[in-house]
């Protein structure tokens, strides 16, 4: 078998069936096999994937075990050449597998791999390619010399921002939202570390990889990560995770470093995360006194584009739910460009979602079209007539 996928999933029921429907597309013609791992979701995740993708292996878990365990469990069970992790809320190209498969199968060395994952506005993350947060490459980035010279390669190693997005080149971290490894490498270097509960346990597995001999690289195949949707980043239990993570992998890889050095990289994470708390608890208090100062936002916009069936589907679905919307019947044949140069967002800067009928528009083709023209208020969102939803990075209409 050349391939095992895994998936962890917790209560996003929609974006994971969304993710396999892509999946599916991206793994035609290639030998494998998917699990999903579901976390104690209360969604009903488990029983509604096992009966829409009877192909589908699914693993109940009776408890939320974290994203290393839970993927440990699986990883123990493959049968693939390779393993990729993959998270819920991505949305794969149709050739991204292959993509990465021939770069790794030309080359040996390589033990992980990752991709170009793009924000749902189709600028590119600049997770993608990042470097070993060592003390040194951790403080430039916490004081701000990284974002400041991103073309540095001391100062903006954390995201490797020197290196061109349309070429392969060697990283130091692949993202745990794809990361696809030779399962050899589990033989010498060991699983996932689950004292990581969520968050830092691929650098952890990257930095294990480069320590054993292996190359990580960056492949320029795109993903889409809307990133968040299984996590509320702004939420107290984030930021204990979060910096517990670095906490963890700071004291596992450093922790032999004189005091003199390592006292000012704990007192600079310490003070983060304490930032992070008091910022966020100031923000609810300011809520609850209603001085948030925060105005209401304008009605988005949904721009539906695709086959007249499909438009006809999405109009039922926008008339009942209220959308404020229109639609453009094209296909990739007929609209290449798709939406660029046809709409025109809202001078008040209205959010826009761009909705492509996925039958009328490869996902890849989508990928595209929208890291052309990034825009912070023009997103893109998905119809699928398997489905019927609707779905973007922030909803799900049906």
């Amino acid at each position: 078998m050349k391939l095992s996928v895994v998936i962890v999933s917790y209560n996003v029921k929609d974006y994971l069936e969304q993710c396999l429907q892509a999946l599916c597309r991206a793994l035609q013609g290639i030998d494998a096999e998917v699990f999903v791992v579901d976390n104690h979701s209360k969604d009903g995740s488990a029983a509604y994937i096992q009966e829409r993708f009877r192909q589908v292996k699914v693993i109940s878990c009776n408890h939320n075990l974290g994203f290393a365990r839970a993927n440990n469990i699986a990883i123990r069970q493959c049968a693939g050449e390779y393993v990729l992790l993959l998270n819920p809320d991505t949305v794969v190209g149709e050739h991204t597998l292959r993509d990465v498969i021939s770069v790794m199968d030309g080359r040996q060395q390589i033990g992980a791999a990752g991709v170009c994952m793009l924000h749902a506005d189709g600028s590119k993350a600049m997770e993608s390619r990042r470097g070993i947060p060592s003390p040194m490459t951790a403080f430039y980035k916490m004081c701000g010399l990284c974002a400041r010279y991103p073309r540095h390669r001391r100062f903006a190693r954390y995201y490797m921002s020197y290196l061109p997005w349309d070429k392969a080149a060697r990283i130091e971290v692949v993202s745990g939202a794809f990361c696809l490894f030779r399962h050899q490498v589990i033989a010498q270097i060991g699983n996932l570390d689950e004292d990581f509960f969520m968050y830092g346990e691929d650098i952890d597995f990257s930095y294990r990889l480069l320590k054993a001999g292996w190359e990580n690289w960056y492949v320029p195949s795109h993903i889409l990560h809307y990133k968040g949707e299984s996590t509320q980043k702004s939420s107290f239990r984030y930021v204990h995770v979060f910096y517990e993570a670095m906490f963890i992998f700071f004291r596992k890889h450093y922790g032999g470093m004189s005091v003199l050095l390592s006292l000012p990289i704990k007192t600079a994470i310490f003070v983060k995360a304490s930032s992070a708390f008091i910022g966020m608890g100031l923000y609810r208090m300011r809520r609850m006194l209603g001085f948030s100062g925060k105005r209401r936002e304008p009605e988005p916009q949904y721009v539906f584009m695709g086959s007249k069936e499909s438009l006809e589907q999405c109009r039922q679905i926008a008339v009942r739910r209220g959308l404020n919307a229109v639609y453009m019947e094209g296909s990739k044949a007929a609209l290449p460009a798709g939406h660029l140069g046809r709409i025109s967002p809202d001078k008040a800067r209205t959010t826009t979602y761009v909705v492509y009928d996925v039958a009328s528009y490869a996902y890849e083709d989508i990928f595209a079209i929208f890291s052309q023209q990034p825009d912070k208020n023009v997103r893109m969102g998905f119809f699928d007539n398997q489905t019927n939803k609707i779905i973007t990075g922030e909803e799900v209409w049906t």
